[in-house]
């Protein structure tokens, strides 16, 4: 049995929300006569089975690659595109993800492809043994670290095909963890030259990343919970059963990239469902924090783009609060299908557990559903970019007046030890000190949370414009490299515009120039060639010189 204290109806109508994606969907897609007759998610997957067959060549499909089916999403006018991974004799490929679109009769119209590259490989056999291979992970695991004292360190190599890097090449997937220090976790993953040894690539694999209660951040908010006798658990059935727990200030325990056993998750209980102080004293405060930003997330993605969960699957997650020793992080976790939230060193940052952190950490999760962007490069900055972007979407969405919406990510969270006003600063990037404005052959060689500058600052220029402005009480003053003036079309276009073009068009190798085309798909499927937001996308762009 549950007890609702929901005030959603309520906030939606003060907020304004403007028209969901699925709305725009079927009025700029589905003839408004007919009934909703849309082919079934089986049905999409046959039709792209054949059109595999009949379109092989054109795919660079051969009968040594397998194919399996990570996501279908079926339009409001029976357009049908299902997304694809890729092995080679049975090994997976990275890059060798791709998006088949179908008409709605279910034939073949189009492909979006990670890689054009054929794949064939003289030996599928490694010269370079997976020991030394987990070897070249852990050290550079360590070097990534700064030296810091790690325990526990393991790795565990899978033998893949590499098409993302040139040309297709058999390599070691290394996943490499330990604990620093503290005791707090630090993974990355090494992408190696199975032949030679030598080090293609590597990133960090840890993405950085409501019954009635007295939030830190976001004051008193409603929560749904469960009652169970004469308590109450601090979880949703309303949202897949998501939940919230206390780590104990614990921490992972994994081997060889396998987590044996996890910090616990003990679910929060209340004698009278009112959740928390406002205090970081009461443990529960955090909690709230937390379940409230689940929820805030899971509405937004529903009641705006019309997913039904991280997943699309209506399943929820779950989250683990007072992770590890004043741990400045905060992470969501494909193999727990979790978020992990940390207390923070009190100088640097309080606990990580804010709205629009939790709307970014969870969106990696829709991301790695969907376009899956690789962590390095400009597909890193965009998959940061993606959680920047859609997070803050959540945070103008929930329209709490404790935490009003702005382009400002993380503000809640910084102290005075951090030396600035927040995170990153979506209206002009570079004001963090490090993060680009603008694109430049180089920003894919910067570390992905700055590189997501460039997509940041367009997406802030198409809601919002250049120039100077103050918004909701924010004082903001946006560039753009060719000194032109972009219009802005509102956040609720941005958003739809960029939930398509990551969940259609983008793919694992999306980079900035492909961002661009991916979204001009995507204004021109909501909104028309040649209208008035597919120019705008174009000029947003072409500001942050993506061309």
């Amino acid at each position: 049995m549950s007890r609702t204290r929901n005030t959603r109806a309520s906030r939606l109508a003060t907020a304004g929300v403007a028209a969901t994606t699925a709305t725009l969907l079927a009025a700029a897609l589905s003839p408004a006569a007919h009934a909703d007759t849309r082919p079934t998610r089986a049905t999409a997957i046959a039709n792209a089975a054949q059109a595999l067959v009949q379109h092989a060549t054109t795919l660079g499909l051969t009968s040594a690659e397998g194919t399996s089916v990570r996501d279908v999403i079926v339009d409001r006018n029976g357009t049908q595109h299902v997304r694809y991974d890729r092995t080679y004799h049975q090994l997976p490929i990275l890059g060798g993800d791709f998006v088949v679109h179908l008409k709605s009769d279910g034939a073949y119209r189009s492909a979006d492809r990670a890689t054009r590259s054929r794949i064939s490989l003289a030996s599928t056999v490694p010269s370079v043994s997976a020991p030394k291979a987990a070897d070249l992970a852990v050290n550079a695991l360590r070097a990534a670290n700064l030296g810091d004292a790690l325990k526990q360190v393991q790795a565990k190599p899978q033998l893949i095909v590499d098409a993302l890097h040139g040309a297709p090449k058999l390599a070691w997937r290394t996943n490499a963890v330990g604990k620093d220090s503290l005791g707090n976790p630090v993974a990355r993953t090494v992408l190696t030259d199975a032949r030679t040894g030598a080090q293609i690539d590597a990133w960090d694999s840890i993405e950085t990343a409501t019954g009635d209660g007295k939030s830190l951040y976001s004051g008193t908010v409603p929560l749904e919970t469960t009652q169970s006798g004469s308590t109450y658990n601090l979880t949703d059935p309303t949202r897949g059963n998501t939940y919230t727990g206390d780590a104990a200030n614990k921490t992972d325990l994994c081997i060889f990239g396998i987590c044996i056993s996890r910090a616990p998750s003990t679910v929060f209980t209340d004698a009278d469902n009112h959740w928390g102080t406002g205090a970081t004293s009461d443990r529960s405060s955090a909690a709230v924090d937390a379940q409230y930003g689940t929820n805030e997330t899971w509405d937004y993605y529903k009641n705006v783009h019309g997913r039904n969960g991280i997943a699309g699957d209506g399943k929820g997650s779950y989250n683990r609060v007072h992770y590890g020793n004043s741990y400045n992080n905060a992470f969501w976790d494909d193999s727990c299908f979790c978020m992990t939230y940390g207390d923070g060193d009190g100088t640097t940052f309080g606990p990580l557990v804010a709205l629009d952190v939790a709307g970014h950490e969870m969106t990696h999760g829709v991301t790695s559903k969907t376009a899956a962007l690789t962590y390095s490069g400009e597909s890193g900055g965009l998959n940061e970019a993606t959680s920047d972007i859609l997070g803050t979407l959540v945070e103008w969405y929930a329209n709490n007046p404790s935490d009003p919406g702005d382009y400002l990510i993380g503000e809640k969270i910084v102290r005075s030890g951090f030396g600035k006003a927040a995170l990153r600063f979506m209206d002009q990037p570079s004001k963090d000190g490090s993060s680009a404005d603008y694109w430049s052959s180089s920003v894919g060689n910067l570390d992905v949370h700055y590189s997501s500058g460039v997509a940041n600052h367009f997406a802030y220029l198409l809601a919002e414009g250049s120039g100077a402005k103050t918004i909701n009480g924010v004082s903001y003053n946006s560039p753009t490299y060719n000194g032109s003036t972009v219009t802005g079309i509102g956040r609720d276009k941005l958003g739809a515009i960029w939930y398509r073009a990551l969940t259609v068009y983008m793919t694992s190798s999306t980079n900035y120039a492909g961002a661009r085309t991916a979204t001009l798909n995507a204004a021109k499927d909501l909104y028309g060639n040649g209208s008035a937001e597919y120019n705008a996308v174009a000029a947003a762009w072409s500001a942050v010189n993506v061309n």
